[in-house]
């Protein structure tokens, strides 16, 4: 299982066959609790137009952007925020700034995994089970670069190898990432104070995250078993 770790910028025009999506801080990390809250399925969108339109032609869902909160969104991407959230039988849309856009880029790969350190050993099952010969993991964060994605790729990609990867270390580069620093001083609005401990709860929920085309939109679902 050749794991390859590139930013959206890298990814080509080709989709990959088995793309693994990370964003630790925090769309993914939000998008397992919007799961684990009762969501039923959470509509991926590209941009906070689109989002607001899917809204405004289902006003029974909830709507989810980062940044502060605006009107015609419901939640914000904090699982800070959003672990007190009642989202029973619900489809929620989201829209941030690095964690959409990267399974928007490789919606057309045969398999498509949202991942963060909250479903790491579910999503390393899964590929376990898939057993593919390439897993490309798409570094959401900083054009690749953020450290805190990477880690959490890697710690993945070994555990999806069959090893046992000691996950202290991972974690500690998450929690001196840029983005931990950010969340820690508030510099990114949206936030709560619990933010950063809660995107590094390792293994905090069973279930790994599928995406899929559904009518046209990019829906990410729960998945408890092999897809």
């Amino acid at each position: 299982m050749d794991p390859r770790f590139l930013g959206i910028p890298e990814l080509t025009t080709e989709a990959p066959s088995v793309a693994v999506v990370v964003d630790v801080m925090r769309a993914c990390t939000v998008a397992a609790w919007a799961f684990a809250r009762g969501a039923e399925r959470i509509v991926l969108t590209g941009t906070l137009d689109e989002a607001l339109a899917l809204k405004a032609r289902h006003p029974d869902w909830a709507a989810l952007k980062d940044g502060p909160p605006a009107p015609g969104f419901d939640l914000v991407n904090s699982p800070g925020q959003l672990r007190s959230a009642d989202l029973g039988g619900r489809t929620v849309v989201q829209k941030t700034t690095a964690g959409t856009v990267g399974a928007l880029a490789v919606r057309d790969a045969s398999l498509v995994l949202c991942a963060g350190f909250v479903v790491a050993e579910a999503t390393a099952r899964v590929l376990r089970e898939r057993a593919p010969d390439e897993v490309t993991y798409v570094v959401t964060g900083e054009d690749g670069r953020a450290d805190e994605d990477l880690a959490c790729a890697q710690y993945i990609a070994g555990r999806a190898a069959g090893g046992s990867p000691d996950p202290a270390g991972y974690l500690r580069r998450a929690a001196a990432s840029r983005a931990a620093a950010e969340l820690t001083q508030g510099v990114r609005r949206g936030s709560h104070p619990d933010d950063v401990a809660l995107c590094l709860e390792l293994d905090r929920f069973p279930f790994a995250m599928v995406a899929a085309e559904e009518d046209a939109l990019l829906v990410l679902r729960r998945y408890d078993g092999n897809p």
